[in-house]
This record gives structure tokens, C-alpha cells and sequence, in this order.
């Protein structure tokens, strides 16, 4: 498998987290992207948080300016299936993922339970089907679904083919996950991918291992990984959210348009590279 560099490019919350929606927006548009994944429910209990939907008047600012700016919205951020969680629950963050016009929701798994968590999965997914949504199920090392295997089996076990799963470069790397599992990945469980680059060997210690993901990973193209193999396991055209987040060069003084264009800067220069590789393989083919 392999895509060309005109895929949708999406702006990941957590790359310029500091931003309110309607900044976010407005700096996705200026750096050039075509999408934003915006951030409904927050990932910590200490991070700052814009509520799109206990905040009436930021809801209708973020809209005008994503129908101004003629951005779309990629995916929706971040529901956790937890052992006390009610699906039901989660109904108002995904009717305003829909009003939003997100096609994708990010799904964390919370739950040790295997069982229980594959029935919420799928609860969750017959929620999501009516509105327009695909629950994307995104493996983390310190979760209770670790790694691409993990990923496998509990999206098999809800019984839905509308279960995805979220395949996140760092994850795939962290979590010690194979290309051959990937290439084993069904093409409608991947509606998007989360890319990034890393840097080194795995930390040994998890608590390493959650801090990098969390606030220093590499823009594509600028750490250790081989991202032109991963990419060439996904579908072609697979739409792309740049997930980075940079705490260092924030702390710096790098503004978030200028993290959020090296961002695109890097992921085109690599689906360049894609793309004229699956040229020349082709060309080796026919000749």
C-alpha cells in the first residue's frame, strides 16, 4: 500500500494544545491544512480545556470560523472506556462531533476488563453509526489495549465492522508493534492515522515512555523512525493528523503556526517521498 502527498492533512489537538477551537482553526488554515481534530473531552485531569460543549458562544465562534476558513473537521477527541463508564454518556460529545461535521472519534482503552470493554466498544459503535461517526479505537502502551494486537482482538470481539482501530506512529513504535500485524489490519478498521516521528530506542521506563508521547515528539521526517515503511502499510490516501506536540519549543517561544507548518512541512516532504517511490517501483514493474 502506499498514497500520494494531495491525502487530507489534519492539525492535531494536542500539537498546538494551548490553543482555544477558533485559534486552532484559524492557525490549521493559515499553515495549510485541510482538517483539525478538535479536542470535546480532555485527555488529563490537568490540562487546560476549551469546552465546545458547556460553552454555547465558543461553539459558535469555532463554527463561523471553520465555515470562514472552509476547514473540516477530521476527528473528535477523546473519549475513555473506563470500568465505571456509561456509554449513554458519551451521546451529547458525539451528536456535537456530528453538528461539527467530524467523521472520526477517538476512543481510548481504560478498561482491564476485556469483556466488558468489547461490549462498550460496540455500545458505542451503534451510537456512533446513526450519526455519521467511526469510533476509532487507538492502542497506547500504559493502556489497558497496549499495543496493534491488543487493538485486534477487542475490535473483533464487539462483533461490528464499524469498530476501527487508530494506528498513532509513536504507539506503533512504543508499543513494539509489526508491520506484519498491520498489513493484517482489514483496510475499512483504518478511516485515518495519527503521525509523528520518534527519537531513539523505547525508554525502559513507562513513565518516559507516556511523557514523550504527551510533550516531546519529532515533526515527520526528524527523529529515528522508518515512517516510509509504515506508510506504505496503510491505505492509500489514508488521511493524516499530525500529532506532535513540542513542549520544549513552545516553552522556546515557537509560536503554534510555526509548530504546526514544520508539522505539514515535514509530512508532505515524506508522502513526496512516498509517492516518488511507488513511482519508481512501478516503473521497475513494467520494465
Amino acid at each position: 500500500m502506499s498514497g500520494g502527498p494531495e491525502r487530507p492533512l489534519s492539525l492535531a489537538a494536542l500539537t498546538v494544545l494551548e490553543l482555544a477551537p477558533p485559534a486552532m482553526v484559524e492557525v490549521a488554515a493559515q499553515a495549510g491544512y485541510s482538517h483539525v481534530g478538535l479536542r470535546l473531552l480532555p485527555a488529563t485531569p490537568t490540562e487546560r480545556h476549551f469546552s465546545l460543549l458547556a460553552d454555547g458562544a465558543l461553539r459558535r465562534q469555532t463554527q463561523a470560523r471553520l465555515r470562514e476558513t472552509g476547514m473540516q473537521v477530521l476527528d473528535v477527541e477523546i473519549l475513555r472506556l473506563e470500568p465505571a463508564t456509561q456509554v449513554d454518556a458519551f451521546v451529547p460529545i458525539l451528536e456535537l462531533g456530528a453538528e461539527l461535521g467530524a467523521r472520526h472519534v477517538l476512543v481510548a482503552g481504560n478498561d482491564p476488563e476485556f469483556d466488558r470493554q468489547a461490549e462498550r466498544l460496540a455500545a458505542l459503535c451503534d451510537l456512533c453509526r446513526p450519526l455519521g461517526l467511526l469510533p476509532h479505537l487507538e492502542f497506547m502502551p500504559w493502556t489497558a489495549v497496549p499495543d496493534l494486537a491488543a487493538a485486534m482482538a477487542l475490535v473483533a470481539a464487539t462483533g461490528r465492522d464499524d469498530a476501527a482501530i487508530l494506528v498513532d506512529a509513536f504507539h506503533f513504535d512504543r508499543s513494539g508493534s509489526s508491520l506484519d500485524q498491520l498489513a493484517r489490519v482489514p483496510a475499512q478498521r483504518l478511516g485515518y492515522a495519527q503521525l509523528c516521528d520518534v527519537q531513539g530506542p523505547r525508554p525502559s521506563a513507562m513513565a518516559e515512555i507516556l511523557r514523550q508521547a504527551r510533550e516531546e515528539r519529532c515533526f515527520p521526517g526528524e527523529g529515528s523512525a522508518d515512517l516510509l515503511t509504515l506508510l506504505r502499510e496503510l491505505p492509500i490516501g489514508l488521511p493524516l493528523s499530525l500529532e506532535v506536540p513540542t513542549r520544549g519549543l513552545r516553552e522556546q517561544g515557537v509560536s503554534p503556526l510555526q509548530r504546526a507548518r514544520r508539522a505539514l512541512v515535514g509530512a508532505r516532504r515524506l508522502l513526496q517521498q512516498l509517492q516518488a517511490h511507488s513511482g519508481l517501483v512501478s516503473s521497475l514493474a513494467r520494465s
